[in-house]
């Protein structure tokens, strides 16, 4: 049996916010901070705080703007954080809306309707509450019959989340399954923190994976290679959860927030990711000049430099390894979809493409696909 990806969706909120938009919001708040703290800074009790700017943002990262779902008060100097109104039980929560959004995008793109859905997977780094889970709510939502269930691996929750769709219909227990990726993520944002003020946007993507006997869709990628892999750390680490409550002393600590060690996670990530990528292309007997696209996590753009020198052995082109972090930021797990996504013209039948996710776990996971 053969499984595709058949078709994807993607979402984008209307609203986007520019390094110099976030900057100027940043440097606002630091000099109001380095103010109000003049004197204990001048004894040594405080440290000072320092600026930022729109070259640092985009020559650390390659990040030029972010889309969010609530933008005014991130950039109010005495909120810094999305504000949304809590919708009642009754209502469409913010993130399924989202998810139903970009699924139903994938859905005409493969060609299928809702009654052919028969599991639906949420896969994503945060989902808003605990239960019920969000693929039910969007499984009723969409009208669609079977089953679903909610995972979180964090960037890599994508990727995973296609390997667990393949399996099921391998093992015969789905035969049609949408994987949708909702990342709100701009709560996790600690903007006052100048190293990772600037590193994520919100989006939804989905994807459509089925028998590629029962495919039609315009573009299909046959997964023939997948591994995930993951190893344990506390370089990447977010400490929000239910049980923040119980230890109120600590709950609004900045470790509630997205935190990490950016060198050590370059450092240890990277051999780990091209290690894996190479394992999956010796798996199937690939040689680097075999591979057409590399759609890899859309995390920072000296990632992605490093990783697809390693595989290609060169620098690759724009068209080889598209990036879309510039204009989204950091999705997490749907940048590497949002890049298949947006980047699929001028493949022909039989092309060869690697999708990879990494992140936070630590976590990687590697499919070789093939252009249907």
């Amino acid at each position: 049996m053969s499984v595709v990806i058949s078709g994807t969706g993607l979402f984008t909120p209307s609203e986007s916010i520019s390094n110099d938009e976030l900057v100027s919001c940043f440097n606002n708040y630091v000099d109001k901070f380095n103010a109000d703290n003049e004197q204990a800074i001048e004894n040594g009790e405080v440290a000072a705080l320092s600026h930022s700017s729109s070259a640092f943002i985009e020559k650390a990262s390659g990040i030029k703007s972010r889309y969010v779902m609530s933008k005014d008060d991130i950039l109010n100097v005495d909120v810094m954080r999305p504000t949304f109104v809590e919708r009642s039980n009754d209502a469409l929560s913010q993130q399924a809306e989202i998810g139903v959004a970009a699924a139903k995008q994938a859905i005409v793109a493969a060609n299928k309707t809702a009654e052919d859905i028969d599991l639906i997977i949420v896969a994503c780094a945060y989902t808003q509450r605990s239960y019920p889970a969000m693929a039910i709510e969007i499984q009723q939502a969409l009208g669609c019959p079977g089953w679903g269930f909610d995972m979180l691996v964090a960037c890599s929750a994508a990727t995973f989340g296609i390997i667990n769709a393949a399996n099921a219909i391998r093992s015969g227990t789905a035969k049609t399954v949408l994987v949708i990726n909702p990342e709100i993520l701009s709560p996790q944002v600690n903007y006052r923190d100048r190293d990772s003020h600037f590193i994520f946007g919100d989006v939804a993507t989905a994807s459509i994976i089925e028998d590629e006997s029962t495919a039609t869709g315009e573009h299909q990628f046959k997964i023939i290679a997948e591994q995930p892999i993951t190893q344990f750390s506390n370089n990447i680490r977010s400490n929000i959860g239910y049980m923040n409550q119980c230890s109120p002393e600590t709950a609004n600590d900045v470790d509630k927030y997205f935190i990490q060690q950016g060198r050590k996670v370059f450092k240890e990530v990277l051999p780990m990711v091209s290690n894996l990528i190479a394992s999956q292309m010796d798996k199937v007997e690939l040689a680097p000049e075999d591979i057409k696209r590399l759609y890899l996590h859309q995390a920072n753009i000296n990632m992605n430099n490093f990783i697809g020198k390693k595989v290609l052995g060169r620098n690759p082109t724009p068209e080889e390894a598209p990036i879309i972090l510039d204009e989204y930021a950091n999705t997490s797990s749907a940048g590497c979809i949002i890049a298949l996504h947006k980047h699929n013209d001028g493949l022909n039948s039989g092309d060869k493409t690697v999708l990879c996710s990494f992140g936070a776990g630590y976590s990687a996971c590697c499919l070789i696909l093939e252009y249907v």
